[in-house]
């Protein structure tokens, strides 16, 4: 089991950036694969990405491909969400997550941050 906290989040206009945080403690960092995840108002929670244990292979979901980047320090017990060119429908409650497997399933991922919220203004 690992803790997970999210930090970096607040509000951005559109076509702004953020840098998302997770820092994990409790366990082996390096042994779990860190998703992110995000949920809107009335709306289920969503894949974002997703980084290997090495983390040299990343998946984005399709909405944010091109505009987010995910990457992790495993030196450091970190997680990192680089967000661009932000849009208003990126306004959510951003989570990482992390799992023993190669998955971009909610159900798959053991551990959860309490999340940070990232709103885009228009």
């Amino acid at each position: 089991q690992v803790q997970l906290v999210e930090s970096g989040g607040g509000l951005v206009q559109a076509g702004g950036s953020l840098r998302l945080s997770c820092a994990a403690s409790g366990g082996t960092f390096s042994t779990y694969v860190m998703g992110w995840f995000r949920q809107a108002p009335g709306k289920e929670r969503e894949f974002v990405a997703r980084i290997n244990r090495g983390g040299d292979t990343r998946t984005y979901a399709a909405s944010v491909k091109g505009r987010f980047t995910i990457s992790r320090d495993n030196a450091k017990n970190t997680a990192y969400l680089q967000m661009n060119s932000l849009k208003p429908e990126d306004t959510a409650v951003y989570y990482c997550a992390a799992s023993k497997l190669w998955s971009t399933r909610a159900y798959a991922y053991d551990d959860w941050g309490q999340g940070t919220q990232v709103t885009v203004s228009s």
